[in-house]
């Protein structure tokens, strides 16, 4: 039977300036609530939108997982563009070292023009970001795994590197990917494979491409973790949900911006579609916050429905 793991997304960007004051107490809330029953908490990392509030994700991300000592901390997609390779990896080992191994590497090739060019990053061809992402996880790999790390490559190098203390365990590594390039880089570095905003006829499809690519490099498909993240509107009557939800997201899109949208047997019903296809492990960003009536319905009424036996 497929136990399936939650995960609590963290807002981080385009907050709500006029709550500044409060955001640390809501989110120790929220994450005081979520703990015990979520497996783990998740921040996005940008720098930029506009001139909204935006949060930098290892900080933040690190400061949380101090003070919330029984979760499991990761990105739901770190930004390979923003941090050297080789200091990522002494970044990710030294948190794992001291959160006593409670780590996940959630990486992905950068995609927000205005945060690059704002912060003076070149912002390179998708083609190249995919490149630079592959070099990025051989050097982490090579830095955690290794005594010492020597890469050339064609973008980042790393000359008789070191890394202690190196992980133990190691961290898992997650990618987001959509796109063949990035399923076939999935395939040959990654733990967890993790798709956002997806509904499930275009997981379906997406499925069948990750499975290719998986053969393609010699990897068993099953060894994989498959993940998704997205938002959650959860309520006592759909209307509600629906209003919480507001034009963010809706259950109804089968491609782009799906939810979860509905009462906690709508929310099941609507995650199982996804168990079908293989998706063990949901990452959640619940609406309303700072409310937590989301979070609290999925914590009382849908969490402890996963797991009961005869669901799956």
């Amino acid at each position: 039977m497929t136990q399936v793991r939650f995960g609590f997304v963290m807002p981080a960007d385009q907050l709500d300036k006029t709550r500044r004051t409060t955001y640390v107490e809501d989110l120790d809330r929220a994450l005081r609530l979520a703990s015990g029953h979520f497996d783990s908490a998740w921040i996005i990392d940008h720098l930029q939108f506009g001139d909204a509030d935006v949060l930098e994700g290892c900080t933040a991300l690190t400061f949380m997982a101090a003070r919330h000592p029984k979760l499991r901390f990761g990105h739901t997609v770190l930004c390979q563009s923003f941090r050297n390779p080789a200091l990522l990896a002494k970044m990710a080992a030294t948190l794992q070292f001291l959160s006593g191994g409670r780590f996940i590497l959630g990486i992905g090739a950068g995609w927000h023009e205005e945060e690059y060019r704002a912060y003076g990053y070149d912002f390179p061809p998708a083609a190249v970001r995919v490149e630079q992402l592959d070099e990025t996880l051989q050097i982490v790999k090579a830095l955690w795994m290794q005594e010492t790390a020597t890469l050339h490559g064609k973008h980042f190098q790393v000359a008789d590197a070191r890394c202690e203390p190196r992980p133990d365990p190691l961290p898992p590594i997650m990618v987001g990917a959509f796109k063949p390039k990035m399923l076939r880089l999935t395939a040959r570095h990654a733990d967890w494979w993790n798709v956002s905003s997806t509904g499930p006829g275009a997981y379906r499809r997406m499925a069948a491409e990750f499975e290719r690519a998986c053969v393609e490099v010699g990897r068993d498909p099953a060894s994989l973790r498959r993940t998704w993240v997205g938002g959650c509107a959860c309520a006592s009557t759909q209307a509600e949900a629906e209003a919480l939800a507001g034009d963010r997201f809706s259950a109804d899109n089968d491609d782009k911006d799906f939810g979860f949208v509905g009462t906690p047997q709508q929310v099941i019903e609507q995650m199982q579609r996804f168990v079908e296809l293989g998706v063990d492990y949901f990452m959640l960003d619940c609406a309303g916050f700072p409310e937590v009536t989301a979070l609290y319905l999925l914590v009382k009424e849908v969490l402890p429905m996963w797991n009961r036996p005869g669901l799956q």
